[in-house]
């Protein structure tokens, strides 16, 4: 701790009475500072106990007239307190016999500290306990530091790892402390019942995600709305060495941090920091193996993938499983890279559950994709779904739920899929709704609607300089296969009038309207030009 006023009063070798400010006492000195000049506060910082024994103070009346020493006694003082000095101490003996009266009322006015030095006291002896208990504070910050230091460090390397950390650091600081993983989800705190605090940051948490790492926010009471229940001092600091946020560490105290807590603060940032980053490079190393054994599994080798998987990789999923297909959507910009969001999110996912899953990227043409194997209706399928569906920067396509032995298959499926939501601009669709749905939808793509717009260019133009509605009567007659009764009537026309007209777009397209094909094609040109 800082040596504070009351410390000195409580120094018997002093003999300080204080005679103003009793109960400002425990306020920290920062330095002690001798001046006798009328204005000392261009040469202060504050947090100094200033020594004076008044030569240019003058007595109550002053030099110049009654009651105008008075005057200038309260805003010598003013001016004390505005610089942030924490006391002031005045000698006696020598300028004054005793402190004047106006300047203990001015000092107890500004609740300023007010302390009487007798002259048997030397101002250096003041200094000079300052100066040790400056010096024994600093000592044992260092101290401490280290202490804390090689805690940490040793709970880092022991079985308990980043949990470790974070149960010793919330130790250390006397309040709690929580780790959040890079997708801002609570992973660790400690003591247990803070949970309910770091769960109440989610905001905060996301918000730092956006930054490059290293980032911090300072949090005070309920800033900004967020309800830190206690009013706790709050730091929360983004974990990670390549401006990509890895993790994220909150802390609450009481009280600010002190300086040496800061220090164990920012040893504890370095070494999460630092586990992040190697476990990191595990993961890179698990991401090749992870890629290999799902090329595997795709190739239709799915036994000799288990295999492999059982002995270095801890096996493969269970059971049913489905292919995810993950693209951003065409034009999508940004630094960040949503791909790599949604893989960290799927791994954390399936740690969490405690599933298996496959990860890969992979480029198909210009474009990189994810590919994930998951288990079918898992926690990292419904995450994944869920962060589709939430992030407009990432597109998915999911496939039927399949046999590990036919991955291959639902590859394909959910490459159809991502097509599908691609061409649609829709965020997530899933085969199955693809097999049980309508062609329809597909046809907005710019090169079915030209080649609509070319075969049916004549029969437009027909319509547009000639009379009859070749594209109408074409339409209805389609629409009731080929049944003339039935499109005469709709089209409110007589039967030989439609077969007529039928004769005339099979001139001008120069197509017969008998080949089951040449139908198809006119009636998707005509819906592609409805779309």
């Amino acid at each position: 701790m800082p040596p504070t006023l009351a410390s000195l009063v409580r120094n018997s070798s002093l003999h300080l009475t204080v005679l103003a400010g009793e109960d400002q006492l425990d306020r920290p000195v920062r330095w002690v500072h001798t001046s006798e000049l009328d204005d000392p506060t261009p040469f202060l910082e504050g947090g100094e106990l200033l020594l004076t024994t008044g030569i240019k103070l003058g007595g109550p009346d002053g030099p110049d007239g009654p009651g105008r020493g008075d005057a200038a006694l309260r805003a010598y003082v003013h001016r004390l307190a505005d610089a942030g000095v924490v006391g002031l101490g005045m000698g006696v003996g020598l300028s004054h016999s005793e402190v004047p009266q106006p300047l203990v009322e001015a000092a107890a006015e500004r609740g300023l500290p007010l302390l009487r030095v007798p002259q048997p006291t030397p101002f250096i002896a003041i200094s000079k306990a300052v100066s040790a208990a400056l010096a024994a504070e600093q000592y044992e910050a260092v101290t401490t530091s280290f202490e804390a230091q090689e805690e940490l460090t040793r709970a880092a390397l022991g079985k308990g790892g980043t949990a470790a950390v974070v149960r010793r650091l919330a130790g250390r600081l006397g309040g709690w402390a929580a780790l959040y993983d890079a997708s801002g989800a609570l992973s660790v705190v400690a003591p247990d019942w803070a949970a309910r605090r770091a769960s109440r940051l989610a905001g905060e948490v996301d918000r730092l995600r956006r930054r490059p790492a290293p980032s911090s926010a300072a949090l005070q009471g309920r800033p900004g709305g967020v309800d830190t229940a206690d009013e706790d001092f709050v730091v929360l600091q983004s974990l990670g060495a390549d401006r990509r946020p890895r993790g994220f560490l909150a802390v609450g105290t009481e009280d600010r941090l002190s300086p040496t807590e800061r220090y164990v603060l920012n040893a504890a940032v370095a070494l999460l920091t630092l586990t992040l980053e190697r476990s990191r490079e595990l993961r890179r190393a698990e991401e090749r193996m992870g890629t290999a054994l799902l090329r595997l599994v795709l190739a239709g080798e799915a036994a000799t993938a288990r295999e492999v998987a059982a002995v270095l990789y801890g096996g493969l999923p269970e059971g049913a499983v489905r292919v995810l297909l993950a693209q951003p959507p065409e034009g999508a910009q940004g630094d960040e890279d949503p791909l790599a969001d949604l893989a960290d999110r799927a791994e954390q996912a399936a740690r969490r559950a405690g599933e298996r899953l496959l990860v890969a990227r992979e480029r198909s043409g210009p474009e990189e994709r994810l590919v994930l194997l998951v288990p079918d209706g898992g926690a990292v399928h419904r995450d994944c779904l869920t962060a589709a569906e939430q992030d407009e920067a990432v597109t998915l396509g999911v496939s039927a739920s399949a046999g590990m032995e036919q991955a291959g298959a639902a590859f394909a499926q959910a490459e159809r899929a991502l097509a599908v939501a691609l061409r649609g601009g829709r965020r997530v669709v899933d085969h199955d709704e693809v097999g049980a749905g309508s062609l329809l939808p597909l046809l907005g793509d710019e090169a079915v609607a030209a080649f609509a717009e070319g075969l049916l260019r004549p029969l437009r133009e027909h319509d547009r300089t000639a009379r009859g509605d070749l594209e109408a009567s074409l339409r209805a007659w389609l629409s009731r296969h080929g049944q003339w009764d039935a499109a005469a009537a709709d089209l409110g026309v007589h039967r030989h009038t439609l077969r007529y007209r039928m004769r005339r777009v099979e001139e001008l397209l120069g197509r017969s309207l008998d080949d089951t094909d040449v139908r198809m094609e006119l009636w998707l040109a005509l819906r592609a030009g409805d779309r």
